[in-house]
């Protein structure tokens, strides 16, 4: 059984895999935290909390000065009664005031895991793949339900959780804080990672020490940004990539987020997540409800890739969703940096000629098809095909590379609208905005009002109706820009803060319809690369642009960060021209291949203008990832070597049944007279021997635990892919 209650002890143990968590209802109806970790068979107080008389920690029962809500570890924590700590969530009554009190009042336990209304979730195909507790708190005085929502799976050391809040009084309640996780541990004797960045620069892995306050990541741009990830860490000291213990903590929301730890007096530390209450607010009428979004909540024994092993099988197969979730990618050329806005229909079926001849599947027709977008100044929201570029429009530039045999993909960004567009002049109130204000812009452009039903139906149909146009079976979803003057000229001025939340659940609704009309179309999301990179985009669209900096050797540090968190089939990476477009580098084809082919592979630069020998090259990297397409995109990935802690990378692939591997190693400085390297492997069979291509056979325990020599090569931006097959 995944989930217990002890009447008794008035525990609730949640056995999720190999890890146990453990509530206790305390006194007068506290939900107290007991424990997190490795699975036990019961916890019976071996470290029971202690009762202590604290300074300054006052009592919410005067007759108990052992008792106060400031040093109990709880599970939804509230501020004002004795708790000066973060609060999980904080409501205000109309008399103005912000004290509450939740206490038990009843609980259900049934199996399987419901969905969350209007917002992406993890999911489960049958429900004894996991068990749910709800646990319902209740402000008798106000008449406030709050629903504490944990799924414990079955198959791995997974608990989500997330709350609903329900207006069951008969006076109007304002949410001001409503986060979806609160976890008090009982020490913080931890390091905290997260995956701070830019653009050209996302998904950087950062470890720091948890120091007495208050450390957080999060985002008030309107999107999970480049600058940080709704993604956090708590690593044991001694945790590496291979052992330790491993809390993680992966938010399902694409907008503005909250990811706290707070060391107090005690040195214990309390994490919290979920929507950034910062310019927050949600007023909830009298039988009105409200759900957060929910947190994926990962334990490891095994170190971080453990940790990053469990979110990779479990957001590719219960998270991402649709016909391409277990299906092979397609190799793809992109005309974005072959030509800018600068082509026509002859151009991009000398793009297609040639890509048929490299063995390429999909060509992808980029920004600057429709209406008079020869540039980023202008046409966005105009979603007519410009006939001046493609006189035969979309269905027959499509069809005329389909009788290449190959498929025909396209690029949008239906969430903006440029001011000189036809769409802003017809609706200028479309875009989010504040009365009297200027409107800032960002690439030329402003931010549709998402939170506007009226504008998301205008969108989908129009999306639509350009999708049915033509055979397209690929969709690149763009966003290059973050919200300012956060406004809606829909809503009240008491429901003005709720615009943001709002939008989110618009776009929630817009692309579950579009992908739901269109199941044959594989979406990929993008925002300006990696801008936002979150499990909620992951619901509607199983792979993502991982970052706009193509380089081979920044994409080194990109996408190991990225595979913290996110499998490789969600990652896009491509090959571009040198010198580099965003960092001037000059890498060789041969890296540029091998890094983009650690991900969903594909091409991004003229390659009509490419040398018979460079052709050659691609066709060679081409037919080399067809071969390995399923094991990368689909095997266990093992980080070897970190690109943040030396001059070196590696990483490697593994089939489910050890039968054959991909490793990749990447130096990216040469050294003189340099030491030997050694790389010791992971996640082979170590009774079984393994052939090498041109190296030799080995042993898989030997490969493991002595290691191979990595070969001496002279030479800045080194890289070699080794393939190894079991040999029967």
């Amino acid at each position: 059984m995944s989930v217990a209650y002890n009447p008794q002890t008035k525990q609730f143990h949640l056995r999720a895999g190999k890890a146990s968590y453990v509530m206790q209802l305390f006194r007068s109806g506290y939900l107290a935290h007991v424990y997190w970790g490795k699975a036990v068979r019961d916890v019976r107080g071996a470290r029971a909390f202690p009762r202590l008389d604290r300074a300054f920690s006052p009592n919410p029962d005067p007759s108990d000065r052992t008792f106060s809500l400031d040093t109990l570890p709880q599970e939804y924590p509230a501020y004002g009664n004795t708790d000066f700590r973060s609060p999980a969530y904080q409501v205000q009554l109309e008399n103005g005031s912000t004290v509450t009190d939740l206490r038990y009042k009843t609980h259900r336990i049934f199996k399987g895991k419901p969905k969350l209304d209007g917002l992406p979730a993890t999911y489960v195909e049958h429900e004894q793949e996991a068990e749910t507790l709800e646990m319902v708190l209740e402000d008798a005085l106000i008449g406030l339900e709050v629903t504490l929502q944990y799924t414990a799976y079955e198959k791995w050391n997974v608990i989500t959780r997330a709350a609903r809040f329900e207006n069951k009084g008969g006076e109007r309640l304002k949410l001001l804080r409503a986060l979806s996780m609160s976890v008090d541990f009982p020490t913080a004797d931890y390091d905290w990672i997260h995956l701070p960045g830019a653009w050209g620069r996302e998904r950087w892995i950062e470890r720091l020490p948890l120091l007495t306050g208050v450390q957080a990541a999060e985002s008030r741009r309107g999107a999970s940004s480049h600058q940080q990830n709704p993604f956090i860490a708590l690593a044991a000291k001694n945790a590496d990539e291979h052992q330790g213990e491993v809390y993680g903590f992966s938010l399902v929301y694409s907008g503005n987020f909250l990811a706290q730890i707070e060391v107090d007096q005690f040195r214990t530390a309390r994490v919290s997540m979920g929507i950034n209450p910062f310019d927050f607010t949600w007023l909830l009428e009298p039988g009105e409800s409200f759900q957060t979004p929910e947190v994926v909540m990962v334990y490891s024994d095994q170190g971080l890739n453990g940790m990053s092993q469990t979110y990779h099988e479990l957001y590719r197969t219960r998270l991402a969703r649709g016909a391409f979730r277990d299906r092979e990618r397609p190799i793809l050329i992109n005309n974005w940096e072959a030509t800018y806005f600068d082509f026509n229909e002859e151009k991009m079926m000398n793009i297609a000629r040639t890509a048929a001849e490299l063995g390429i599947e999909l060509v992808v027709l980029d920004d600057g098809w429709f209406g008079e977008r020869d540039d980023d100044r202008r046409s966005l929201g105009d979603w007519i095909v410009n006939r001046r570029k493609l006189p035969n429009g979309l269905d027959g530039l499509a069809k005329q590379v389909n009788e290449l045999g190959l498929q025909f993909g396209l690029w949008i960004e239906p969430e903006m609208v440029s001011p000189n567009s036809e769409l802003y002049r017809k609706h200028p109130d479309w875009c989010l905005h504040v009365p009297n204000r200027p409107r800032s812009e960002g690439r030329n452009q402003l931010v549709l009002d998402y939170s506007r039903q009226d504008v998301c139906d205008y969108m989908i149909e129009t999306i639509s109706n350009v999708l049915a146009s033509a055979p397209i079976t690929y969709v690149k979803w763009d966003m290059n820009r973050h919200m300012t003057e956060i406004g809606s000229a829909a809503l009240p001025p008491e429901r003005q803060r709720e615009t943001s939340h709002r939008y989110m659940l618009g776009l929630y609704r817009v692309m579950d319809e579009i992908t739901a009309r269109f199941p044959h179309i594989l979406f990929e999301s993008c925002s300006g690369g990696g801008g936002r990179f979150d499990p909620g985009i992951l619901y509607y669209m199983p792979q993502t642009w991982t970052s706009d900096n193509t380089d081979a050797v920044s994409r080194l540090k990109i996408q190991y960060g990225t595979s913290l968190v996110y499998p490789v089939s969600a990652m896009g990476a491509h090959v571009s021209a040198v010198p580099n477009h965003q960092v001037g580098r000059v890498t060789s084809l041969t890296m540029r291949g091998h890094v983009a082919m650690s991900g969903n592979f594909g091409y991004e630069l003229d390659i009509t203008k490419l040398t018979e020998t460079e052709k050659q090259i691609i066709k060679e990297q081409v037919a080399f990832y067809k071969d390995v397409r399923r094991l990368v995109q689909f095997g266990t990935f093992y980080r070897l070597l970190s690109p943040f802690e030396s001059n070196e990378a590696a990483w490697m692939f593994v089939s489910e049944d050890q039968s054959e591997a991909l490793v990749a190693y990447f130096r990216v400085l040469a050294e003189a007279n340099a030491p030997l390297s050694y790389l010791r492997l992971k996640g082979l069979d170590p009774n079984q021997d393994y052939e090498i291509e041109g190296l030799g056979v080995y042993g898989g325990d030997e490969l493991m635990y002595a290691g191979v020599a990595v070969p001496h090569r002279l030479g800045d931006f080194i890289s070699m892919m080794w393939r190894l097959k079991a040999v029967r």
